[in-house]
């Protein structure tokens, strides 16, 4: 594979190119933990759900479990937002006494209560801001800091580029662009030849992020692009195996089917996680329902009674016992085939809808 940048961090290179993307309200300890597990031990980097650094009182880390990770979950990032620079430079100065591998200053969430109000994504409509705050934020911590943008605002106001020159100016370890506009949301499909154009002219490594749902994708537009990894968020959540099956590709090994009995078995050992953590038994059934919600529209030939009995599970004695009964009587034959559900984007329009990529 092409690789002319490759990830690395102070205590080496990092084995394997791929990052769990950072999801509000998904990819918490037990979520990470899983994917962890799942991928045998092959992940690349994970990073935490991302870290408010507004508000009117001054930033503190009590209460904050956004940041808390385990020595397993290593290299581990924390991202953080926010749209003032002594604000953002505070939070990662108590940030890094919690000492993750590297910070990341998140330039690219597209939800209204975030780059509605200055920070995510609407830091690209200010860019001088988004260059004191990294500055600010370079200037107090010693750690790797990284930076995760989208391509521009709207298609009007493409400046990726410029963000990429402030970042090499400022000291950023790596840059990740997601292939969409602000404006665009998570609807139609990530612009590649734009993060591959990117990735060409950048000084530092680039990661690329948008549209991969597959590990033969990741393969391809790792090879056809001079991208140093790939982000994955939205396709982690229908086939958290990915990462492992893009392991196994770049270990030169062919891809492992995935059995029904396997995906099954995943929910208990994601409640365990879960409860592990503290969890009380209704938040897991939540949490459980959009597992498998996402995971049994994969299942090859198609269960659809399976999955609306998960769903409709008033408990999780009572979803547990359903898993159970299909484990015991009709998984044998069944596999997973998340290929099969590859458009995970809204309509290509220029309508926002936002936070679609937690209700699919």
């Amino acid at each position: 594979m092409n690789y002319s940048k490759k990830l690395s961090l102070p205590n080496g290179f990092v084995k394997y190119p791929t990052v769990l993307s950072p999801m509000a309200g998904v990819t918490d300890p037990p979520f990470r933990r899983l994917i962890r597990e799942l991928s045998q031990d092959r992940m690349g980097i994970l990073v935490s759900e991302f870290i408010s650094t507004d508000g009117c009182d001054p930033f503190s880390l009590k209460n904050r479990k956004q940041a808390s990770f385990s020595q397993e979950e290593r290299p581990f990032g924390i991202q953080i937002f926010g749209r003032d620079p002594e604000r953002m430079a505070n939070a990662a100065a108590m940030i890094e006494t919690l000492s993750p591998d590297f910070i990341e200053i998140n330039a690219g969430c597209p939800v209204p209560k975030v780059a509605g109000k200055g920070g995510g994504a609407g830091l690209l409509k200010d860019l001088p801001r988004l260059r004191k705050i990294i500055a600010e934020v370079r200037r107090v911590i010693r750690l790797p800091l990284t930076l995760k943008c989208r391509l521009g605002w709207d298609e009007e106001s493409i400046n990726v580029m410029e963000t990429l020159a402030i970042a090499e100016g400022e000291g950023i370890h790596w840059l990740t662009v997601h292939g969409r506009t602000r404006v665009q949301g998570y609807n139609g499909f990530a612009d590649w030849e734009k993060i591959g154009e990117v990735a060409s002219q950048a000084k530092i490594p680039v990661i690329g992020n948008g549209d991969v749902v597959s590990a033969l994708g990741a393969i391809e537009v790792m090879n056809r692009y001079p991208v140093a990894g790939v982000a994955i968020g939205r396709g982690a959540l229908h086939n958290p195996w990915l990462f492992g099956q893009i392991a196994s590709l770049c270990d030169g090994k062919e891809v492992s089917p995935i059995s029904a009995r396997e995906v099954v078995q995943t929910f208990f050992r994601y409640y365990d996680l879960m409860i592990e953590i503290g969890a009380f038994p209704e938040g897991a059934l939540g949490r459980l329902k959009q597992l498998a919600a996402r995971l049994c529209k994969g299942f090859s030939p198609s269960l659809p009674n399976f999955r609306q009995d998960l769903l409709v599970s008033q408990s999780v004695d009572a979803f547990m016992e359903r898993a159970k009964m299909f484990m015991e009587s009709e998984c044998d034959g069944y596999y997973f085939e998340p290929e099969r559900l590859l458009n995970l984007n809204g309509k290509s329009s220029e309508e926002i809808i936002f936070e679609r990529q937690f209700k699919r």
